[in-house]
């Protein structure tokens, strides 16, 4: 099953988050991710969101494949590199069965 990785991302030093932004690309394409969104115009359609500064969904082939995307090397250094560039909280969801 597919598994999608969502984020919320609140930039406070958008220099440092553009060295982040290549590190993580170049990660999620080595473990076979693919951005659906990423940091597009986001509109409320109904409830209570809080609107997050930036959102990014990516997805993976599997739950498994997602989660060895964030645990390697080199996610590793692109989170090192964000440390002080923004806040995330970050979660993965499988898709439903094809």
């Amino acid at each position: 099953m597919k598994a999608y990785l969502l984020v919320e991302a609140k930039v406070s030093d958008a220099q440092a988050y553009a060295a982040y932004k290549d590190l993580a690309a170049a990660a999620i394409a080595r473990h076979g991710g693919r951005y659906l969104a990423r940091g597009g115009r986001i509109e409320v359609l109904e409830g209570n969101w809080q609107v997050p500064e930036r959102l990014v969904i990516v997805e993976f082939d599997s739950l498994a494949q997602a989660k060895r995307f964030y645990d390697s090397p080199e996610y590793r250094q692109a989170r090192a590199a964000r440390r002080d560039a923004a806040t995330m909280n970050m979660l993965v969801v499988e898709g439903l069965p094809l």
